[in-house]
């Protein structure tokens, strides 16, 4: 693709140049106009400016030549900033399209950068010359680099695979794809360059340096492994390569080469593996191409002697070359072919090795030599000479009788016999090809598997690899074949691969920032397409579908087209073609877009045949390495064995190459002998190509996959031309613009904190403050001033998150603000240079004027005669000579200057030396009277010193005996201290293995992570697999439910129609007389009935469109019920929620009016208290500094001691002797000295109870561990045992809908039987009685359909309900948790204030403990004091508990009301989001939510759109009720009538008078009982077509049924995946659920008994028809109630939001009530630390006049007693605070208490005042001793200082140190205890892992065996319905039986009737009673028909018909 060449400077190749990209001019060119992208034919995009917008349509100008041009808003495509220009990586591009990204890369490839990075890929141009960016110098540039610091590069590709593969310990692979000729090839060459010269060992280094031309380095790099690994490809370059019209070195095979290394980085192996070999071009090569190079290398660089041995020919001798010697520009065949050797040499091919391959490859020329002719008479083929043949069989060591005879007359097994059959000419010139394509392709195995021999090292054991995958990229032809549906298979695989990595890759990076996002796996978009390809069955796909074809003698191509046709015809991403004239025969959709293919030799291709009896031959060849290449017995064996076995050709053996043995060459499977058979199958091409991929993709998910995109410019091979379209059909192919589509979804633009807030910081400027501010917190700042899109952008904990498009909008508007600044500063600039300008020219024309003046009075002068005569005189003056005289002073007045300077330079000096002796005279000064004061003082030390030598030393005596007995307990003590740090020491070893342990916990998450991921993935298969293999289920029970029931038809029909024709046969002997006048009358009928079904057609077309609307119109009815459902449920949460805010903001307002009166209170004490603490702050200023300082900082601490032991000092020497206060001191010391051991022992104590509370604490450790484990296993089972319980529950609910199908099928069934039953009357009334069955049937269906609808609907009403309550439930448990959380937070620091505010407390209480007991031991008054403080301690604790309560109930609701709030501020933000999202949505919903207004309007339109239809329905539906209740009136009136005529005919057989009369007035109810039939009829069609729309709404119901169950599922899936994480939160949610569960048994129970109701009715048909019509009138009900629930449900909403309205208002003021609330109690605090402090002030004077009372040593030692027994308490204390930390419950108790002190604390001030008093009385009193005492002391102080001075000091010193060490281990002891709790948090995080793992694994068992058990459970439902099916029959024939009596009654009656009628015909008149000639009138669906006297009857005839019209609505 592109070399070195040293001229050129590689930077420009690699490096933008930033200053043409950040050029001022192009950026304010791009802000002024609005630039865009519009589509070019020429360009594929070009660049313009909008000039207007007109609606849909966009005036624009073309910035090439300034053309206006009208396009489509649609097709406008934004364009990027000139920041983006140039861009390194395309994913940083706001502006994501095609036309950026086209673009971008031209840009970059005319600037010679041919790398660019989108995302993940690495896109790659070919430039068509060489480039110098591949030399060592830029290898060593790269190497040691990150991605982002370097320019994109393969060098960069390839150094970040080898650092992770270093780091990571993950297997690292690069996927290089592209079309041919776009440099893939040249990109894998540059990316083993890379590692070899990065990874190669330190002797290959070494090596290097020596040049390779010499034959030197060629010995000592032979067998180097770096040397051979790059020494590989020209060979397989040789054998595998060849020229096309695209690329002149075009890979004809795909490799993926894996190159291994050791631990420590360096190359220790490589293999390689091939795959789709295109043997097909050894034998033929269209126009302009070349075969295999290594044929041409053959021909051009062999020798004589070599030709000799070859038996080679000239080029244009062989018939494989098909375009003879073809040259390659700038290439010599005769030097590749000498490479080629020299590479074979390096890699150690033997010189017999080398003959032999050269040998086979002669071979396969020398095949394409062989001809063959036709006989004359027969087809048989024959070869007229057989020297070619003499030459191949040298050449492979064959017999030529034994070849021709094989290749002429092959032997081929019929039965047990083997037979020769003649071969045609066709058949043999096909044997020779496949023979030498099958040679050559196994000559190519071998050589991979002799270079993969000498790569192999097995000396280092590979610890990991990198592999690089060359294969082809995504074809897309006019004509696609078997190859190309192979190719593009590929590249949809690792489309998909770089999908879920991507997919992956910003998972983390989200996760990592903290962004929440739903992620989308993008790789299952392709799973469809690859299902098209690959799916095995139900339905199999095309590569399934051609190996079956293959199984079958008779099958072609055509056959396997309409198998494909018919089984995937509507799989959404296969198209049938167009037209029939298309040439393509099916169209799959891939990623890349539509491919056609030709089917064309397809099964030749898959089956790839081969004769069996020419590879006997070659397998017994003479020579060993053709033996070697096609060894195996083919007579034995079935050939495809072979193939497993084809790697181990030499020996020793060694194991197979993954995917070699599997691809190319193992497709030859023979027709006849040679299919290789796995459990009875043969291996096909396709079958073998799908495992190698599996594996390939199998070996690829478990390594790193690093993507490189080759692209080809253009056809022409021309350097720096690009064709746009060509560029964009490979970016399409290549997955780019899919990358970019997966980055659109997300935030693809991200930005660091700093860089943004310095890039936009200027589009806010005041929004940060000054000063320092966090960068998250500028950034979030800014946003919210920008007033962004909260959808458009995320803040992570580094970057900010920007959707494509919003950085372009931020640069805009950024250049639009700079356009402004840069304008308003030119404006000052010229405004300050005019002014500028302005003064000038006024100064000028000032000048001007004086000028003008001097002029004109020169002109007035000029001719003046006493000018004239001043001008002469005036040189004559002395004034000339006055000039010289000035020049001559000048001269001195310099001299003198000089002289000046000198002489104040050296005063300069002279000054400067005098200030320095006075300095040193000064500081001499100083030291005099410093040592003068020093000796004064060492005099009178000497004088006192020598005075009381003598007693000290007296005392030192007793002093070093004391110290030596000290040391004694030192030492010991040293020894304890030692053990200690010894037992500390352990204590750390011991934390450290914990450490360790938990360190390879992690590594074991980690693994069983990995682990769980396979699992996971696997499990995602099996659920695949487990829902195909359900719905296949589903599917084939339907038809066998459906095929039961045809059957069971068909049966009662045959049964039925046997019946009928035995009971005819024996009727049709007495009705052929009346058959005969019927007849005539049927006729008659039937025209009419044909002309009403011509009518009927019409109506029905017309009911049937009307219907359609009516559907359509019920499901926008049902969306909108559904949503009036969803607002009503959010209604009723907000009115609960407002009942409760205002029950709490009740008792708030109860609370506050307590609290404002405790306040007022405790204003009135605190005002008190002010009071007091003014009168006490005057006196007490001076020592609160002093305090202060105690209580600040350890030197001011020192201070106050010395001042103290002054003051001790003097009030010694005040009250006794000089004796006496030197054996105080000395008992001092010692007392510090025991005090000094006794914090030893007490630290050494503490240790141990750290100890023993560690003991404790990891006891409690371990067992919350396992008690946590148990709550896990727990929460399994409980979780378990849910899902199993919904699993049972939706199997019933199952169970019972088909148990209702069936039950509506034994209604159906049994309702046919009733209407046979009635088709048995009586002749005369036969058709009323059709009309009557038909009636019933359909009011009988119309019922059990509508009390199904009403039950499906229900149940849809009810799941629905359930998944709105549980997605609610869900939903408020989430925000329950995060409240808790938020809660927890807040406990938790409000738990570390009130910890620091106890420490402070405490520390308090200790300090005041001490002074009152240092007061005990010195005043008994003190004591009392003492005492009475503890009382009001006491009763202060109290108080302050009560306090604490109170203040608890405050914040408690105040959290209450923080919470309702969060709530209410959720779901507001939750219906603004819906808000949203229906705003998104309007095209959807007829643009619903455009505006308020418009939305009002169209909302009321649809109301009343959907009120007139249901006002229509209404009417239909109360037509219908008529209709029926009619039709029962009907009924009724005809069984009267029957009964009547029964009557009648016993009367007539009685009396015959009346007889003409009475027939007369029978064929007149004849005649209207017939145009009544008719009317039935026309009315019962029209029920039956709105039954048949009613059941098509069932069907749709029960589709969207399914549909919603299965969205439920998936929803339910998608939860329990996050809730798995969340199940310790969520056990409340677990019980509740359960307790649906029991709801749901319920609803179960309810439905069970319901079907028991269903069984009943079935025995009862009339009670069955009444409950219908009932259930009929109920719906018409429900119909009303919903539309004034509609109704109701919209002034709901309207109230609700109203009330929305007032709560929000009312929450705010409630907020204003708590902040101010809260400031009241912060005034309060502050308060009670004013008084704290001032009591605190108090106390401190009270204890330092106490110290300074205090004398006696008894006192001291009652101190010390008193500070131990503090200090144990102290640690009892902080014992009891680590217990607490982990008790919540506790921690509150404790947070009551010290708020409640807070409250006591003002209480305590008043006992404080009288204490004050008295020690204001105490003070004046010891004020007075004081400044007696202070005199006394001064004198002393000198004299005791001196004495003592070092060994306080000494002592102080050790103080300090032992302190330091205690802060030091209780420092240790703190970081201890986090350590251990981490630990612990760690240990539970991973056993809660560990765990979770578990339980998924287990449930997924779970779930296997609840599939097993839902199969048995299906299987014993087919039984129980068979059972039911069996008592449905038993039922059946009962009816039947009644069938039977009643047609036996029924013939009886026609029987009579006959009889009846032959007595008319013989018989006279008959009279009738004047009862009959009454009216009778007969209601018929809304008619009535009087049924009138004779008389009446003649006179009216026509009013039955006036009065008859028909009660069906006629359609519209």
């Amino acid at each position: 693709m592109a070399h070195r060449s040293g001229q050129e400077d590689p930077e420009r190749y690699l490096f933008v140049d930033r200053a043409v990209v950040y050029n001022p001019a192009t950026q304010a060119d791009w802000t002024a106009k609005k630039v865009v992208w519009i589509p070019s034919e020429r360009h594929g995009f070009e660049a313009a400016s909008i000039k207007e917008e007109r609606g849909e349509e966009v005036v624009v100008e073309l910035s090439e030549n300034g053309k206006k041009a009208v396009v489509n808003k649609d097709d406008i495509q934004k364009m990027n900033p000139p920041k983006f220009s140039k861009v390194e990586d395309m994913a940083e591009l706001t502006c994501l399209n095609e036309a950026s990204v086209l673009h971008n890369l031209k840009d970059r490839y005319y600037s010679g950068l041919i790398y660019t990075y989108s995302g993940l890929f690495c896109v790659v141009i070919n430039p068509y010359k060489n480039l110098p960016i591949y030399s060592e110098n830029i290898i060593e540039m790269y190497r040691g680099k990150k991605r982002h610091e370097m320019p994109p590069h393969i060098y960069a590709i390839s150094e970040s695979a080898y650092r992770c593969m270093l780091q990571d310990r993950e297997d690292q692979s690069i996927l290089c794809t592209g079309e041919s000729g776009a440099g893939k090839t040249e990109n894998t060459k540059k990316v083993i360059q890379y590692l070899a010269h990065v990874a190669s060992s330190h002797k290959g280094r070494k090596e290097h340096n020596i040049p390779p031309e010499s034959p030197k380095a060629l010995n000592k790099l032979q067998g180097e492994l770096e040397r051979q690994l790059l020494q590989a490809n020209p060979i397989l370059e040789s054998f595998g390569n060849a020229k096309t019209v695209k690329n002149d070195n075009s890979s004809r095979f795909g490799k993926f080469i894996r190159v291994n290394f050791d631990v420590t980085g360096y190359i220790v192996g490589a293999n390689i593996e091939t795959y789709l070999l295109e043997k097909s071009r050894a034998v033929r090569q269209a126009k302009d191409e070349r075969t295999f190079h290594v044929f041409y290398q053959l021909l051009a660089g062999a020798g004589e002697h070599l030709k000799t041995d070859l038996l080679l020919e000239g080029f244009n001798n062989y018939r494989f070359l098909s375009n003879g010697n073809i040259t390659i520009p700038g290439q010599q065949d005769k030097d590749n072919f000498q490479e080629t050797m020299d590479a074979m040499h390096i890699m150690s091919f033997s010189h017999e090795e080398i003959v032999c391959m050269l040998k086979v490859v002669s071979a396969v020329l020398q095949f394409g030599n062989v001809v063959f002719k036709k006989e004359r008479n027969t087809d048989q083929a024959s070869m007229p000479e057989n020297t070619v043949a003499q030459k191949l069989c040298h050449l492979l060591g064959l017999n030529v009788m034994e070849f021709t005879r094989a290749i002429l007359s092959p032997r081929i097994k019929v039965g047990r016999d083997y037979v020769q059959k003649a071969q045609t000419k066709e058949q043999a010139d096909f044997a020779v090809e496949a023979l030498a394509k099958a040679t050559y392709e196994r000559l190519f195995r071998w050589l991979v598997h002799r270079i993969n021999k000498a790569l192999d090292r097995t000396k280092r054991q590979g610890a990991s690899f990198i592999g690089i995958l060359d294969i082809a990229g995504f074809e897309i032809f006019e004509l696609n074949s078997f190859e190309q549906l192979c190719i593009n298979y590929t590249n949809e695989k690792l489309q998909q691969l770089f999908n879920h990595t991507m997919f992956v890759l910003e998972q983390e990076e989200y996760q990592r920032e903290g962004i929440e996002w739903s992620f989308i796996d993008f790789g299952l978009d392709l799973q469809p397409c690859i299902d098209l390809i690959e799916r095995p069955t139900n339905p199999p796909g095309v590569l399934a579908l051609l190996d079956e074809e293959c199984w079958f003698p008779k099958a072609t191509d055509k056959t396997f087209v309409d198998k494909v046709l018919q089984e995937q015809g509507t799989h959404p991403k296969f198209q049938k073609p167009r037209q029939l004239k298309d040439k393509a025969d099916f169209c799959i959709i891939h990623y890349a877009g539509r491919v056609d293919y030709k089917a064309d030799e397809w099964l030749m291709k898959n089956m790839d045949p081969l004769n069996d009896n020419v590879a006997t031959l070659l397998n017994q060849s003479t020579d060993k390495f053709v033996a070697e290449l096609w060894k195996d017995d083919i007579q034995t064996f079935q050939r495809a064995s072979f193939y497993d076995k084809a790697s181990d050709l030499l020996e020793p053996p060694v194991d197979r190459i993954v995917g070699l043995d599997q691809v190319a060459g193992m497709n030859e499977t023979a027709f006849g002998a040679a299919y290789k058979t796995k459990k009875g199958m043969f291996r096909t091409v396709g079958q073998l190509y799908k495992e190698s991929l599996t594996k390939l993709m199998a070996t690829l998910r478990n390594t790193n996959p690093n993507f490189v995109r080759c692209i080809i410019p253009n056809h022409e091979k021309r350097a720096g031309k690009l064709d746009p379209h060509l560029v964009l059909d490979q970016l399409r192919c290549n997955g780019v613009l899919e990358g970019i589509r997966i980055c659109r979804q997300g935030f693809p633009n991200r930005i660091v904190f700093q860089e943004f807030r310095q890039r936009y910081e200027i589009l806010t400027p005041n929004a940060i403050p000054k000063g320092f501010m966090d960068g998250k917190q500028a950034c979030e700042r800014m946003i919210r001033a920008l007033e962004l899109d909260p959808n458009l952008f995320r803040i992570g904990q580094s970057k900010v998150f920007f959707r494509a498009g919003v950085l372009a909008h931020l640069e805009e508007e950024r250049d639009l603000k700079i356009t402004d600044i840069i304008i308003y500063f030119q404006s000052v600039c010229r405004g300050y240079l005019a002014r500028k300008a302005f003064a000038k020219k006024q100064q000028q024309l000032n000048c001007l004027k004086v000028l003008q003046r001097n002029c004109s009075a020169y002109l007035k002068l000029k001719h003046w005669q006493w000018w004239r005569l001043f001008t002469k005189v005036k040189p004559l003056l002395q004034v000339t000579r006055q000039e010289e005289e000035m020049q001559a002073k000048d001269d001195e007045l310099v001299k003198v200057k000089e002289k000046q300077t000198k002489v104040e330079g050296e005063l300069v000096e002279m000054e400067r030396k005098h200030s320095q002796l006075i300095e040193e005279k000064n500081i001499l000064a100083e030291q005099l009277q410093a040592e003068t004061e020093l000796f004064a003082e060492a005099e009178e030390m000497r004088a006192r010193l020598a005075a009381k030598k003598q007693e000290l030393e007296e005392i030192l005596h007793d002093l070093e005996s004391r110290v030596e007995e000290e040391e004694e307990r030192t030492q010991g003590l040293q020894s304890e201290k030692k053990k200690m740090q010894s037992h500390i020491q352990e204590l750390e070893e011991q934390l450290d293995e914990e450490e360790a342990a938990r360190q390879k916990l992690q590594l074991e998450k980690v693994t069983a992570e990995a682990k769980m991921k396979k699992f996971e993935e696997d499990i995602l298969l099996l659920e695949d697999q487990n829902s195909k293999f359900l719905k296949e289920k589903k599917l084939l029970d339907d038809r066998v439910n459906e095929m039961m029931s045809q059957l069971t038809e068909e049966e009662e029909k045959a049964k039925n129609l046997g019946k009928t024709k035995n009971k005819q046969e024996v009727m049709m002997v007495d009705l052929e007389e009346r058959l005969k006048k019927e007849e005539k009358t049927r006729q008659e009928l039937e025209k009419a009935k044909r002309k009403l079904d011509g009518e009927t057609t019409d109506l029905q077309d017309q009911i049937a469109e009307l219907q359609a609307q009516i559907e359509e119109l019920r499901v926008q009815l049902a969306k909108k019920e559904e949503e009036l459902q969803a607002i009503q449920a959010r209604g009723d949460e907000e009115v609960t929620q407002k009942n409760n805010a205002l029950k709490q903001v009740r008792e708030l307002q109860a609370q506050l009016a307590e609290l404002q009166e405790d306040l007022e209170s405790e204003k009135v004490s605190r005002n008190k208290a002010e009071k007091l603490k003014r009168d006490l702050s005057e006196e007490l200023e001076a020592l609160k500094t002093e305090l202060e300082d105690t209580l600040d900082t350890t030197a001011a601490q020192q201070e106050l001691r010395t001042k103290r032991e002054q003051e001790v000092t003097e009030l010694k020497k005040a009250i006794d002797e000089e004796t006496k206060n030197h054996e105080a001191q000395i008992q001092e010391m010692r007392q510090r000295h025991s005090t000094a051991l006794e914090e030893l022992s007490e630290q050494l104590e503490q240790t141990k109870r750290f100890k023993v509370n560690l003991e404790k604490n990891k006891q409690s450790t371990e067992s919350a561990n396992k008690e946590l484990v148990s709550e896990v296993k727990g929460l399994q089972q409980a979780k378990t045992e849910s899902e199993h319980k919904k699993k049972k529950l939706e199997a019933q609910l199952q169970e019972f809908m088909a148990r209702v199908t069936e039950g509506e099928k034994g209604k159906g069934e049994l309702a046919d039987r009733s209407h046979k039953l009635q088709t048995e009357l009586d002749n005369v009334s036969a058709l009323l009685e059709d009309a009557e069955r038909k009636g019933i049937k359909l009011v009988k269906d119309t019922t059990v359909l509508e009390s199904a609808l009403q039950d499906t609907q229900e149940l849809l009403q009810e799941e629905t309900r359930q998944k709105l309550n549980m997605s609610s439930h869900i939903r408020q448990l989430e925000e329950e948790k995060s409240t808790l959380q938020e809660q927890q937070e807040e406990d938790e620091v409000a738990c570390r204030n009130l910890e620091k505010q106890l420490c402070t407390l405490q520390a308090q209480l200790v300090e005041t403990k001490k002074k009152l007991e240092d007061d005990v031991g010195m005043v008994e008054g003190l004591e009392e004091v003492k005492r009475k403080l503890q009382k009001d301690m006491e009763l202060a604790t109290l108080r302050l508990e009560e306090k604490g309560i109170a203040f608890e109930k405050m914040e408690k609701t105040k959290t209450r009301l923080q919470q309702e709030l969060d709530d209410l501020m959720v779901d507001l933000d939750h219906q603004r989001t819906i808000v949203s999202n229906l705003e998104k949505k309007q095209k959807k919903f007829d643009q619903l939510l455009a505006e308020e207004k418009n939305i009002s309007a169209r909302y009321a339109e649809e109301r009343d759109k959907a009120e007139a239809e249901a006002r229509e329905k209404e009417t239909k539906s109360l037509s219908l009720a008529r209709a029926l209740d009619e039709a029962l009136e009907a009924k009724e009136e005809f069984e009267r009538l029957n009964k009547q005529l029964r009557s009648e005919m016993e009367d007539l057989m009685s009396s015959k008078d009346d007889v003409g009369k009475n027939v007369h007035e029978l064929e007149k109810s004849k005649r209207t009982l017939d145009q009544q039939l008719e009317e039935m009829r026309t009315q019962l069609e029209e029920l039956e077509d709105e039954l048949q729309a009613t059941e098509d709404a069932k069907l749709r119901l029960e589709v969207n049924m399914q549909a919603m169950k299965a969205q439920y599922e998936r929803d339910l899936q998608g939860r329990d995946d996050q809730n798995d994480e969340k199940k310790r939160a969520l056990v409340k949610q677990v019980r509740e659920m359960e307790a649906e569960l029991e709801d749901e048994r319920k609803q179960r129970a309810l439905a069970v008994a319901a079907k028991k109701k269903l069984e009943m009715d079935l025995m009862d048909m009339v009670g069955q028809i009444e409950g219908a019509n009932k259930s009929r009138d109920e719906a018409i009900k429900q119909l009303r109630k919903l539309q004034s629930q509609m109704k109701d449900y919209q002034r709901e909403l309207e109230d609700a939001r109203a009330s929305r309205d007032e709560i929000f208002s009312q929450s705010k003021e409630n907020e204003k009530k708590l902040k101010s609330l809260e400031a009241e109690v912060l005034q309060l605090h502050e308060d009670l630390a004013a008084s704290e402090r001032a009591r605190r002030h108090a106390e401190q004077e009270r204890d330092e006049l106490a110290d300074e009372i205090s004398n006696s040593t008894s006192g001291k030692s009652a101190l010390m007693d008193e500070k131990r027994r503090l200090e144990a308490r102290i640690a009892q204390l902080e014992e009891e605070l680590e217990e607490e930390q982990g008790n919540m419950e506790l921690l509150n108790d404790r947070f009551r208490k010290t708020t409640m002190q807070v409250d006591t604390l003002t209480l305590e001030l008043v006992a404080e005042r009288s204490m004050a008093q008295k020690s204001e009385n105490a003070r004046q009193q010891l004020e007075r001793q004081n400044k007696d005492l202070r005199a006394k002391l001064g004198e002393l102080e000198g004299s005791v200082k001196s004495r003592f001075k070092a060994s306080i000091t000494a002592l102080e010193a050790k103080i300090l140190q032992l302190e330091e060490q205690l802060e030091q281990e209780a420092k240790e002891r703190a970081a201890a205890n986090k350590l251990v709790r981490r630990t612990e948090k760690k240990l539970k995080e991973v056993c809660m892992q560990v765990e979770d793992e578990r339980r998924h694994s287990d449930q997924y068992k779970e779930q296997m065996e609840k599939a097993n058990s839902r199969m048995k459970q299906l299987k014993r439902q087919l039984e129980e319905a068979e059972e039911e099916a069996t008592r449905a029959n038993a039922y059946r024939r009962k009816l039947q039986r009644e069938l039977d009596d009643a047609t036996e009654a029924s013939e009886g009656l026609s029987r009579e009737v006959n009889t009846l009628k032959s007595r008319l015909r013989r018989g006279g008149p008959i009279s009738f009673s004047s009862s009959r000639s009454g009216r009778r009138q007969l209601q018929v669906e809304g008619t009535s028909l009087d049924l009138l006297s004779d008389d009446e009857v003649e006179n009216k005839p026509t009013d039955a018909n006036a009065n008859e019209t028909p009660a069906a609505p006629q359609p519209e």
